[in-house]
């Protein structure tokens, strides 16, 4: 099974991987507390792109509602731990679940009833602001004043119930990027991958062909809301507070959204590149400001903005692919999306 997963990928490109995972395996070891924050973010926006990536690069349906998934995740994990002492491992089973049956009504009324297009991106907005404003009055997880979990000790580590140090979670974090990487990577090369990419290219020509094109959509859909909640569950009990306004808002789901697009939308490596260059450089452009006493609000948006003009002007394919066509790292292969 292995050699099949690594037919066709250039030695090089296994050589650059690996190295890769052992500059981010060495990393805490050298950071300071702000970098290991940032090593963080550049992992959680990696991995929820790639979820995003599933159903936008691979299967070709444009949600801009994905922050519901993240918000549903940690939320009823955080509720479960809260309210009933029960450990977010545990919990997962029914984050992953509530955020799978979301995905499952947004992609059966869509797909059922031939919402596309742009009307489904604007449906799955429209879910994301009803559960904002549901869980605004949801006094249960204590509606807009906010969500809290107690934090009882930093120092010790307690994986069991996601309780430690900022550098457990960054291993947590990267552990599921690379699975997340792995997971898409086989895939991409499974039955439903082809079915997913014949999708994306021509819905009429997939159907003609005998392609289930209603089941292997809502695959799509729901194997993605479900690595999303994975990370809405770290999310909450990294930050330890969750409001709606923040959680649910669209400005979260076009943050999720931007990595695999300014990275390479369908590619494997994209969501990584374009997380690694959007949050590294927005971040570190903003500390220098602060470090020259300069705070200009929402400067990370604009910086945002910027990058995907760039990218639509000059790069529409994003940033991955020509960077692996110039250093080889492409795969041996005619199959788009499987870089």
């Amino acid at each position: 099974m292995i050699a099949r997963l690594l037919e066709g990928v250039p030695r090089r490109g296994l050589v650059a991987l690996a190295a890769l995972l052992l500059v981010l395996l060495v990393f805490p070891a050298f950071a300071s507390g702000y970098l290991l924050a940032v090593g963080f973010l550049i992992l959680y926006f990696a991995f929820v792109g790639q979820a995003w990536n599933i159903m936008m690069g691979f299967a070709g349906q444009l949600s801009l509602g994905h922050s519901l998934y993240v918000g549903l995740g940690a939320y009823a994990a955080a509720a479960l731990y809260v309210h009933f002492g029960v450990s977010p491992w545990i919990g997962l089973g029914a984050s992953i679940a509530t955020a799978v049956l979301a995905g499952a009504v947004i992609g059966f009324l869509a797909f059922r009833f031939g919402v596309a297009g742009v009307y489904f991106a604007i449906l799955t907005i429209a879910f994301s602001e009803f559960a904002r404003i549901g869980f605004d009055h949801f006094t249960w997880v204590q509606g807009s004043s906010g969500f809290f979990l107690p934090v009882t000790n930093y120092a010790a580590n307690d994986l069991w119930n996601l309780r430690g140090s900022p550098t457990m979670f960054y291993y947590l974090m990267l552990g599921m990027t690379a699975g997340a990487f792995v997971l898409c990577h086989a895939l991409l090369r499974s039955r439903m991958g082809y079915y997913w990419l014949a999708i994306r290219e021509s819905q009429e020509a997939a159907q003609a062909l005998g392609v289930n094109v209603f089941r292997y959509k809502m695959y799509a859909v729901m194997i993605s809301a479900a690595m999303t909640s994975l990370a809405g569950i770290v999310f909450a009990f990294y930050y330890n507070n969750l409001f709606p306004e923040q959680i649910f808002h669209i400005s979260r789901s076009i943050e999720l959204i931007l990595g695999p697009i300014i990275g390479g939308i369908g590619t494997l490596v994209g969501p990584l590149v374009g997380a690694l260059l959007l949050t590294g450089l927005a971040e570190g452009m903003r500390e220098a400001m602060l470090q020259l006493g300069i705070d200009v609000p929402g400067v990370k948006q604009v910086f945002y903005g910027v990058c995907l003009l760039l990218v639509v002007m000059f790069l529409p394919n994003g940033v991955w692919p020509p960077l692996a066509k110039a250093f080889g790292f492409e795969r041996r292969s005619t199959d788009r999306g499987e870089r």
